[in-house]
């Protein structure tokens, strides 16, 4: 299996794999990672068109340095291994990851991973490369986040889907994205993205929060996502391109953040060299700072350098 690459997230953005039109539309946009839905998105008469178009829009190209996904249907219908076996048969070779939704236990991605690697090794791919997204969409998902996390060298990030999931628990809501109506303290997604986070961390995979439905509210979208954010979550869905721009910046550091966290990176490399007298500990302007600091430091340092964000101060040691 090939080291899993660690692929910039902050928009994946939701593209419907029977519409040519959005598909053209989306290889121009500027969100990091896009999926061509053949699940939700793709009605059940379209998923055999939708297939072909797929595999011939990846094979044809134009979508950049965009992660290029696709999600199929899950384990439940009947569509999933005729999805596999067409879109990778046909296109695997420009196909980043597969997303699997609705996602339950381990053994649904071991049988993704299973069929995905018997069409690699029948058309000549190489084993491993393409990874696995894995959406949480039920209270059994959840529950079994463990060992689903631990199911495939394959997996690249687990998504939060929350619609599905919604639905699974009974929420008494017919809004996705907002708090349930009478849920006035707190965030009822709290203990939901928290426990994503926390299977992702331990496991260095990316956590990726799910779509807000309003999609012409953009303050109802970046009151959301910047919850999510502020956890530490990688990025967020988008169903509309207008709100691709909104969701880049809130999932990047603020320049202030990425100029300091360079600035503590460089002054603590200087300041354990010899140079600089192979102190453990020292002062950076009025702040000590400490290994704490340079691990803190890394974690904003590599989301803005995978955001593709430039310095504009650079710290020097003092004369």
């Amino acid at each position: 299996m090939t080291t899993r690459p660690t692929r910039p997230r902050r928009t994946t953005l939701a593209v419907p794999g029977s519409s040519q039109k959005m598909i053209d539309k989306a290889r121009d946009l500027t969100a990091d990672s896009l999926f061509l839905d053949l699940e939700d998105a793709c009605a059940p008469a379209a998923k055999a068109d939708g297939r072909k178009i797929i595999a011939t829009s990846l094979n044809e190209g134009g979508f950049g340095a965009k992660t290029r996904t696709v999600r199929v249907n899950d384990w439940t219908t009947p569509w999933t291994y005729a999805d596999v076996v067409e879109v990778v048969g046909n296109a695997g070779a420009n196909l980043d990851c597969l997303m699997l939704p609705k996602t339950r236990n381990a053994g649904d991605v071991i049988a993704l991973d299973l069929l995905l690697t018997q069409v690699e090794k029948a058309e000549g791919l190489e084993v491993g490369r393409i990874g696995l997204e894995i959406q949480i969409e039920n209270a059994q998902g959840l529950l079994a986040l463990e060992a689903i996390a631990l199911a495939s060298p394959r997996i690249e990030t687990i998504v939060f889907g929350p619609a599905d999931f919604m639905a699974s628990i009974q929420m008494k809501t017919l809004v996705v994205g907002e708090q349930p109506p009478g849920y006035d303290v707190g965030d009822a997604y709290h203990h939901i993205l928290m426990s994503i986070l926390m299977v992702a961390r331990a496991h260095d995979l990316q956590a990726i929060d799910g779509p807000y439905l309003a999609i012409k509210d953009l303050d109802g979208l970046r009151r959301v996502a910047q919850r999510s954010a502020a956890l530490g979550f990688d990025g967020k869905w988008a169903l509309h391109p207008n709100q691709i721009d909104a969701l880049n910046e809130i999932y990047s550091p603020r320049q202030s953040d990425y100029d300091h966290a360079e600035n503590i990176l460089d002054a603590y490399a200087w300041h354990t060299s010899g140079a600089g007298g192979h102190r453990g500990a020292a002062m950076l302007g009025d702040e000590m700072i400490d290994e704490a600091s340079r691990k803190m430091a890394l974690v904003v340092s590599a989301k803005g350098r995978a955001a593709g964000m430039a310095r504009t101060e650079i710290w020097q040691p003092a004369e």
